[in-house]
């Protein structure tokens, strides 16, 4: 699994957001990004770490950070989890996994004595000028929100 450099430019990519529009990582340039990878749309740990972001807006927001959720997922499943969680940030479809090969967040894992290719929960925040500023790569899904929140108190 290669992730990129701290203190490097954060690997460019575009995507298909819950709503079937183009986005693509350019467009949030000047304002802080936390980019997370998540397995699936829908499923109780990710439901709970996307609920716990949706529920931090007003501090994410004081911090202008703009939040990107990525997995697998279609567009369409993608837009039934916004809705049936209210979320309040952008989600990206990645079918094919490009993006987060590009982030080393696609690889082999192991669950319940079974061995499979899929996405690592990992996090990045990228500074306004597109720099990968820390990675959060020991991620639980109930205190996502509050290690992203502490680390930007500290750094941003």
């Amino acid at each position: 699994m290669n992730t990129p450099t701290i203190g490097n430019q954060a690997p460019a990519f575009s995507g298909i957001n819950q709503d079937g529009k183009p986005l693509a990582l350019k467009d949030f340039r000047g304002q802080w990004v936390l980019l997370y990878f998540y397995p699936r749309a829908l499923t109780p740990g990710c439901t709970t770490q996307a609920c716990h972001l949706r529920d931090a807006k007003t501090e994410l927001d004081a911090a202008d950070l703009a939040v990107i959720g990525i997995s697998p997922d279609t567009p369409e499943r993608l837009l039934k989890f916004a809705d049936k969680k209210q979320l309040n940030f952008t989600l990206v479809s990645d079918p094919d996994h490009a993006i987060a090969d590009k982030y080393g967040a696609w690889g082999q894992k192991k669950f319940m004595g079974k061995t499979f290719d899929g996405i690592h929960r990992i996090s990045f925040i990228i500074d306004p000028d597109g720099k990968l500023r820390h990675i959060l790569d020991k991620v639980k899904t109930k205190t996502h929100h509050q290690q992203v929140l502490e680390w930007l108190a500290q750094h941003a």
